[in-house]
């Protein structure tokens, strides 16, 4: 059995530069005011749009994180709409093969965070962990496919998840998963990557920072 906390990838289509570029591009042709474009008028420009409520403009744009983190979590992630999701399958992956180490690897609660294995709580939820692997894999032996041996298998299990969407749709994502309504878990996940993307694209997520955080 192997623990591991929570994390993402960002995968840019292109650019963060070029992402602007080209939202400005696309708003101007509503306004025909292409002629104003310069090195430096992407950022206000964007930001006018969010202002404005023109965020159909951030259509136009979009990028895909890969999330390494628990099945509660994508059970609320893949909610989401107006984006595209390919996940870790459950049905066809077979935990007990050598390419996943032949064992089960699972996230680390946030309830956890900062406690050793001599914490009470700690010590349950492993048990807990040790024993659906260990049901997991008595149940491959005696016969049973990983679509029909996952039923023992918890919300903690990791995970990986690639999500898809337009800027205006991560913006919805972002509002909801990082607000302190959200889940405890989702939180954890979702506010570091707002905070990166605040640090890259400033004028289309700073509103989110100021609104949540």
């Amino acid at each position: 059995m192997k623990i591991e906390q929570q994390y993402y990838n960002i995968l840019w289509h292109k650019q963060p530069k070029d992402i602007l570029l080209v939202i400005e591009q696309a708003g101007r042709t509503c306004y025909k005011s292409e002629d104003k474009i310069t090195e430096t008028s992407a950022t206000p420009f964007v930001e006018r749009l969010i202002a404005s409520g023109h965020e159909s403009v951030l259509e136009h744009q979009s990028f895909s994180v890969r999330f390494i983190t628990d099945r509660g979590v994508t059970h609320e992630l893949v909610r989401h709409r107006l984006a595209s999701f390919s996940q870790e399958s459950t049905r066809y992956c077979n935990y007990s093969k050598d390419k996943f180490g032949n064992e089960l690897t699972f996230i680390l609660p946030t309830f956890l965070y900062g406690y050793g294995s001599d914490n009470p709580s700690w010590e349950h939820w492993q048990k807990a962990m040790e024993d659906s692997e260990d049901r997991y894999f008595e149940l491959l032996e005696d016969g049973l496919t990983p679509q029909d041996a996952r039923s023992v298998l918890p919300n903690s299990l990791k995970t990986e998840i690639v999500v898809t969407a337009n800027i205006r749709e991560w913006r919805t994502i972002l509002k909801q998963r990082t607000s302190k309504k959200a889940h405890p878990q989702m939180r954890d996940l979702m506010t570091p990557l707002l905070f990166d993307l605040d640090t890259c694209l400033t004028p289309l997520f700073h509103d989110i920072v100021d609104l949540n955080l």
